[in-house]
């Protein structure tokens, strides 16, 4: 058996802060496994243990105002069944927690975020969904993310990435005739709740980022990607398959509008601003004129702004 190191003061002073949290979130463990954890012989965590019941808040004056300032265990489970338990964890139940409905929106979040390729198939975000679990003042409502559309697509780009194959794939842009696509992916995400494909396309040779929604009849190839490396272009950077787009709003509605507006052509007017600018998909338009509330309004395309008042349309018979 190795031997455990000896410890000097500053040792268990930085052992006793690793402690507390490692025993409350254990809630019941025994003297060896913590032992074994913390690299300590059993006796030592024993003393360690028992050292507990003398720390915790300072009263008037630096004496202890009463027995609920201090850290206390079930002592018959150490002393009986070499078990630890801690049974008053003085002022840390105090610390802000999340609520059950904060933690269920959390979880939320990192189940749709486990679905990105190459980023949630990781073993971090199963540690994170537990202890966002344990972290709550109240049991987490429990959090189903619906399949969408998209993830069958999502689903087979994973696995070309993981193989290094290109895919091949039928794409339909708006107003444009289908047409053939075999890509080298390089990563899929998603941005105003739409996901989207960058890669390197054959048929244009060149990086594009293609619309999941409009993608169809995905199969993987056997032509291995030789393009991963090449810079994947930004969310707002232009491309011969950009449409221009104009919208219309209130100069001071300007700032609010972020990223849309940095390569935006801006002409204001009467306290008006009309921005010209070339977008990868119009249709993301309709989500920023929608969470706007009424202050942006699509001019053109004409496909987009018809998208733009279906969608207000349907949000709104939500309510009726």
């Amino acid at each position: 058996m190795t031997a455990r190191r000896s410890l000097v003061a500053t040792d268990r002073a930085a052992l006793m802060l690793q402690l507390v949290p490692y025993l409350i979130g254990k809630g019941e463990v025994s003297i060896a496994e913590a032992a074994d954890e913390f690299d300590v012989t059993p006796d030592q965590m024993r003393g360690m243990v028992e050292k507990l019941t003398v720390i915790g808040l300072p009263g008037d004056g630096g004496y202890w105002q009463m027995a609920n300032d201090l850290f206390d265990i079930d002592w018959d489970l150490l002393d009986q069944r070499d078990l630890i338990v801690i049974t008053n964890s003085v002022g840390l139940e105090r610390a802000p927690k999340l609520t059950a409905r904060e933690a269920a929106a959390l979880l939320a979040g990192l189940q749709l975020a486990r679905t990105i390729p190459g980023v949630g198939d990781t073993e971090l975000f199963a540690g994170l969904l537990a202890k966002l679990a344990r972290g709550a003042s109240g049991i987490p409502a429990e959090v189903i993310v619906a399949p969408g559309p998209v993830d069958t697509v999502r689903d087979t780009v994973a696995t070309a990435l993981r193989r290094r194959v290109a895919v091949s794939f039928t794409y339909k842009a708006p107003d444009a005739a289908p047409t053939t696509r075999t890509v080298d992916p390089v990563k899929v995400h998603i941005a105003d709740g739409q996901w989207y494909l960058q890669g390197w396309c054959h048929l244009r040779e060149a990086m594009r980022t293609f619309h999941l929604d409009r993608v169809s009849d995905l199969q993987l190839t056997d032509i291995e990607i030789s393009h991963a490396g090449e810079p994947a272009p930004g969310w707002f950077e232009a491309s011969e398959d950009d449409v221009v787009a104009r919208i219309r709003f209130p100069e001071a509605v300007a700032r609010l509008l972020g990223d849309y507006l940095d390569r935006a052509s801006l002409e204001t007017s009467g306290g008006m601003t009309v921005a010209t600018m070339r977008v990868a998909d119009e249709f993301s338009l309709r989500r920023l004129a929608v969470r706007r509330g009424g202050e942006v309004e699509v001019l053109e395309p004409a496909a987009a702004r018809r998208a733009t008042a279906e969608w207000a349309e349907a949000g709104l018979a939500q309510y009726r």
